[in-house]
């Protein structure tokens, strides 16, 4: 539990922002973190759960079938729904039971396992369910006694079935974009736990080492691991604010700014920024003659497009490895490119590139969220400019960004 305590801003962030309840208990079933719509769905203040049996929220007669069912999910961890084909019930405070459906994500933190639950009530759904099913049994006796009694109404009975079925297949689809809706922020929650481990470790470990260098000769290892420090916590940063992006962007509430400034200024400062993740022997190289193009356009996306194309185009390059950033400045748009000489992306993959959280079957070895493009692609839409790419499978890719060029106006 102390974990999560040292790390609440965090978890408390990524779970308010959701609206299904979260709940994370450890290998003992014991309740260690809750999000308010958990404490809230049965009836519990802030941190009352914390330190409880998870057998506390279950109807006591479902205690000895959920034994019998965390014994068979540790030999097979995996993130699935619980308790497929079964009505599962919950339990208030109130001993008020209510049904639920729960999506199951085990994962490890600083070497202890736990279980990150998504918890959804469906009294709701299940009301729905009831009443569809008292329509169709009252429908189908309204059919049966109507046929019998008036048979000049049988065009009026095949419009309201008709009409049945629409409905029908409304709910189904909107209970399936539910269900997709819950697969994406389960996938959200655990790519975030995955992305946040790396760097959480590694400031606990410098933390740890900056902590044993006491004596003032070893001020430059103090150095090295405060630098860790920093970097890290940029990296969180970066994370984050990728994540914010892309609610703003699904709300249409980013705000742009349209200046003028010195394209050489940008492309300078993200070459610049991009040389210090070069591998070995890998080399940029980019127009010489741009120095007096000014240009007008929102100057913070231009450098956001030009430094995830660019730290890609390393992150996927072996060394040894050139990586050409090309500009072409027409009258009303300019054009840039990237072309790298990387591992490129398979066929079957390329037509979900953009997708948000979507990673090729060959990266997924390296960090990353999966969200950079699906970001960069939202702007360059909202801006009316467009991206597009060409890749070949261990040969490299290409992509070109097109950006019409604001008038003095703004526009």
């Amino acid at each position: 539990m102390r974990v999560f305590d040292q790390n609440s801003n965090i978890f408390n962030l990524l779970s308010e922002a959701v609206s299904e309840g979260i709940l994370v208990v450890n290998k003992d079933q014991i309740i260690v973190a809750t999000n308010s719509r958990t404490n809230e769905m049965f009836g519990y203040e802030t941190d009352e759960l914390k330190g409880s049996s998870l057998d506390i929220l279950l109807p006591p007669s479902h205690h000895e079938f959920h034994k019998k069912h965390v014994a068979q999910y540790h030999k097979n961890r995996n993130k699935r729904r619980m308790a497929h084909g079964r009505e599962l019930f919950g339990l208030r405070k109130n001993k008020e039971q209510f049904p639920l459906e729960i999506g199951l994500n085990p994962f490890s933190l600083y070497g202890n396992s736990y279980v990150m639950a998504l918890i959804i009530d469906i009294t709701d759904v299940k009301e729905r369910e009831r009443e569809i099913h008292e329509l169709n049994a009252n429908l189908e006796k309204k059919i049966k006694k109507r046929t019998v009694e008036l048979r000049d109404t049988v065009a009026e009975l095949k419009k309201e079935i008709k009409l049945r079925v629409s409905a029908e297949k409304k709910i189904k689809n909107a209970l399936q974009k539910e269900r997709e809706l819950n697969e994406l922020k389960t996938k959200f929650l655990s790519l975030v736990s995955h992305e946040f481990k790396t760097p959480l470790s590694g400031i606990m470990t410098s933390a740890t080492l900056v902590g044993k260098y006491k004596k003032e000769e070893q001020q430059e290892k103090r150095d090295k691991h405060l630098k860790t420090i920093i970097g890290e916590v940029k990296r969180l940063n970066t994370i984050l604010t990728d994540f914010l992006s892309i609610e703003r962007l699904r709300e249409g509430k980013e705000v742009y700014r349209f200046t003028d400034f010195s394209l050489s200024k940008v492309i300078n400062e993200v070459v610049y920024n991009s040389n210090m993740l070069l591998k070995i022997g890998q080399r940029i190289t980019y127009p010489q003659n741009i120095e007096d193009v000014i240009i007008r356009q929102d100057e913070k996306i231009v450098n956001l497009v030009l430094t995830n194309l660019l730290h890609n185009a390393i992150k996927y390059s072996s060394e040894d490895t050139l990586i050409d950033l090309k500009i072409e400045l027409g009258t009303n748009q300019i054009i840039f490119s990237v072309i790298d000489q990387g591992i490129g992306i398979p066929e079957k993959d390329q037509r979900h590139i953009f997708e948000r959280y979507f990673r090729a079957e060959n990266a997924v070895l390296n960090s990353g969220t999966g969200i950079g493009l699906h970001i960069i692609k939202g702007h360059l839409e909202n801006l009316n400019g467009s991206i597009s790419f060409v890749s070949h499978e261990n040969k490299g890719s290409t992509f070109t960004v097109t950006l019409p060029l604001a008038d003095a106006n703004g526009s």
